[in-house]
């Protein structure tokens, strides 16, 4: 065989013993999870604010940064519900580079799965404690749900993996607002129907075992542009995409609409400064369609603490070593201008 077997690498139930999830945070996440179901389901007219680094690389300076956004809920907090990206896995078009702190705890030095998985645990509770919002972390790999499924309220699929069959099935048996993000191709039936079979109940094979889920009717749409076949980038958040959007979605047995839309990746051209005016059009397209209002419940922005991205090893503080990022100070400002937009 060509797989060497390095690990056996220890349960869920094994590693929330040891890393538990303190009651009164549990209570928190309880409580946010009804809200963001709120406004997935239309009973809460707020506006999701998902936002943070393009990757949690690193425990200190993210939870610096996340707890930044707290005193900013609770100014917008009528308008806006913040969720802090810390995203533990990164996907990688060619399968290099790093792979998040969940299989390389430190980007410098191998992956190591075991520490990995303590490291993203601990993390995420360090997060929730430090600014008392609950996060939002992308599903790369399902079989990782159970390490975290106690800890976050927002769940992506990345482009890569929504068309795959175990990354539909699994979102199944979520109880949290779950994004499928449209694949790379930009096809919106792909990821519609990604939708449909997250929203409905399935038997399949799940950790070696035979699970049966219900369905997870908090499953929604992630618009994050797409490249076309001669490798140029295009983008799905303008009005005529979002109504076209609307028109799909009333032909689809689908409930509760939804659509979030990532203001970076291909929307961007991942030109960071970009999203600031990105976010503005979708606002304007929110106030002058009701249909297009009704249906986009939030964005999704990549910032942090110093604009732009480094190389993995410069060392500064707060800087994405992956896709650029906005920088704290036009964040902090561009959320003040979406509640004021709402």
């Amino acid at each position: 065989m060509s797989f060497t077997f390095l690990n056996q690498l220890p349960s869920p139930a094994d590693i929330k013993r040891d890393y538990p999830l303190p009651a009164e945070l549990a209570a928190l996440k309880k409580e946010r999870d009804a809200m963001i179901s709120d406004v997935i389901t239309g009973k809460d007219d707020r506006f999701l604010v998902i936002i943070g680094p393009c990757s949690a690389d690193n425990e200190d300076s993210v939870c610096d940064y996340v707890s930044r956004l707290t005193p900013i809920q609770e100014k917008v907090a009528d308008k806006l519900i913040i969720i802090p990206r810390v995203y533990t896995n990164k996907p990688r078009t060619t399968g290099e580079g790093y792979k998040g702190i969940a299989s390389q705890p430190d980007p410098e030095k191998a992956p190591d799965m075991v520490e990995g998985l303590i490291a993203m645990r601990k993390m995420h509770i360090h997060a929730v404690k430090e600014s008392g919002l609950t996060c939002a972390d992308e599903m790369l790999y399902p079989e990782n749900w159970g390490y975290v499924e106690d800890l976050l309220s927002y769940v992506a699929i990345g482009a890569r993996s929504v068309e795959d069959q175990q990354h539909r099935l699994t979102v199944s048996g979520f109880d949290v607002a779950s994004g499928m993000k449209n694949p790379t191709s930009g096809d919106f039936s792909v990821m519609l129907n990604s939708v449909y079979a997250a929203q409905h109940p399935h038997h399949f094979v799940y950790r070696g075992y035979e699970v049966e889920t219900s369905g997870n009717p908090l499953t929604h749409v992630v618009l994050r542009g797409a490249v076309s076949k001669h490798g140029n980038t295009t983008q799905n958040y303008h009005y005529e995409d979002l109504i076209r959007l609307c028109e799909m979605y009333d032909k689809m047995d689908l409930v509760n609409p939804a659509a979030i839309v990532d203001v970076n990746h291909s929307n961007s051209g991942k030109k960071f400064k970009e999203q600031i005016r990105i976010v503005k059009e979708v606002m304007h397209n929110r106030q002058v369609s009701e249909d297009i209002h009704k249906m986009v419940k939030g964005v999704m922005i990549e910032s942090y603490i110093e604009e732009g991205c480094q190389k993995i090893g410069d060392h500064i503080y707060g800087k994405s070593i992956t896709d650029p990022c906005l920088g704290w100070e036009d964040s902090e400002k561009l959320i003040y201008q979406i509640a004021e937009m709402c």
